[in-house]
């Protein structure tokens, strides 16, 4: 296990203490340790006692405009291979239960996409009381493991239930989460929804366009907003059939995922996956591809020149969709990442295009629309334009598919 990394989060209860021992009983078995430290959990051991132990910094803030720049609560909830809460209070706990998340601990437990293990801690009528039972429970469906609370004397003089397992034990079940089969945190419900029996294709990312063996023409696209627009078609109830380019997002759980490098490899992909009652076209796909790629890197011949590249046009993915006859899907949408005359253009790309709706953006660097987390769309439709307003990329999504679900009703 010397190449696991755990995200120990520590919060705020005298059971703390516990928390040196236990970041020493991992390292010595191999493990990295990246430790958060709740501004509670930092009135019972410091941070340079717990950044000192685990070798690496403390995390402790939500708003650290550094760290912030790149995401990085996102970034620390993805680079674990588990993630623990010791000692998990009974704050933590209905934090998670109900997916609060207005500090760095519980913004990291809602963003991971990792085994989550908890070692509870505290009074032993706080720990008894129906809220906190009914939130275990809650924490226990969604694939929460848990170890302890073991029974004893209290710091607060009472007798029970809710000391935080010793740190042995915490090891052990350490292991023993990263030694089973990958358990999926929130597994997908059984389909249900509007979108019930419709089939639906997303396309998202990029493609990459060989130029040698080690270049390639691409652009910025993410892939986030294709992600999560299968997403939330899925949770409407749809079948999805993602064909997703190399994008640096994870694509979705509960989605047929077609991953694909290149433009033509996607328009073969989309062709395959056909019929579908609708077509979501939000990949970024090159325009152009180079028809002389190399074999072999390219390399300098000291004449100062670059290589002369012959370009060929890509496969138009959308206008060949929208003009199919008895396999076109009933919906067809296109995307239209402009970086000026925004509606002007994607007006004139809908009509060129012949798709049903244009959903386009402004792409520009000043908007961080490309790459980033949120965005602004106008959605083109035969009867106008509807413009909505700045949003998260995950609220644009919910929105288009429940105006997909409508349609398609």
């Amino acid at each position: 296990m010397s190449d696991k990394r755990i995200l120990l989060i520590i919060g705020g209860g005298i059971a703390a203490y516990k928390v040196p021992q236990l970041i020493r009983l991992i390292r010595a078995e191999g493990m990295a340790v990246t430790p958060v430290l709740t501004r509670a959990g930092a009135e019972f051991t410091t941070p340079m006692t717990v950044s000192v132990l685990a070798g690496e910094a403390v995390h402790d803030g939500l708003f650290d405009i550094a760290k912030e720049a790149e995401i990085g609560h996102i970034q620390l909830s993805r680079n674990a291979d588990l993630v623990v809460v010791a000692p998990a209070t009974a704050d933590l706990m209905a934090k998670m239960a109900n997916g609060l998340a207005d500090d760095l601990a519980s913004t990291l437990l809602l963003a991971t996409d990792k085994r989550v293990l908890i070692a509870p801690a505290m009074n032993v009528r706080m720990w008894q009381h129906k809220a906190t039972q009914r939130n275990l429970s809650l924490l226990q469906d969604d694939g929460i493991l848990t170890v302890g609370p073991d029974e004893g004397d209290m710091a607060c003089g009472e007798f029970g239930p809710g000391r935080m397992a010793e740190p042995e034990a915490i090891l052990a079940a350490i292991k023993d989460a990263l030694g089973d089969q990958p358990l999926k945190l929130f597994p997908v419900a059984p389909p249900k929804g509007p979108m019930l029996g419709k089939h639906v294709i997303v396309t998202s990312g990029p493609t990459h366009e060989p130029i040698d063996p080690v270049r390639y023409i691409a652009n910025r696209s993410s892939g986030a907003q294709g992600a999560a627009i299968a997403a939330a078609l899925r949770d409407l109830g749809a079948k999805v059939s993602f064909v997703t380019g190399p994008a640096s997002v994870p694509a979705p759980e509960g989605v047929d995922v077609i991953a694909v490098e290149t433009a033509r490899q996607m328009r073969d992909a989309v062709e395959a996956a056909l019929p579908a009652d609708a077509a979501v076209m939000a990949a970024a796909v090159a325009d152009w591809r180079v028809t002389n790629s190399a074999e072999r890197k390219m390399k300098k011949d000291g004449s100062g020149r670059p290589p002369a590249l012959e370009m060929a046009e890509n496969p138009d993915i959308l206008a060949w969709i929208s003009g199919l006859d008895w396999q076109r899907p009933k919906l067809v949408v296109g995307f239209a990442a402009e970086t000026h005359d925004v509606i002007d253009h994607a007006t004139a790309k809908r009509a060129r295009k012949g798709c049903d709706w244009i959903v386009a953006n402004d792409v520009s660097p000043a908007t961080g629309i490309m790459g980033g987390t949120e965005n602004a769309v106008t959605l083109i439709r035969a009867d106008g334009a509807r413009e909505w307003p700045r949003m998260g990329k995950d609220q644009v999504a919910r929105r288009l598919a429940q105006d997909i679900a409508e349609a398609l009703a």
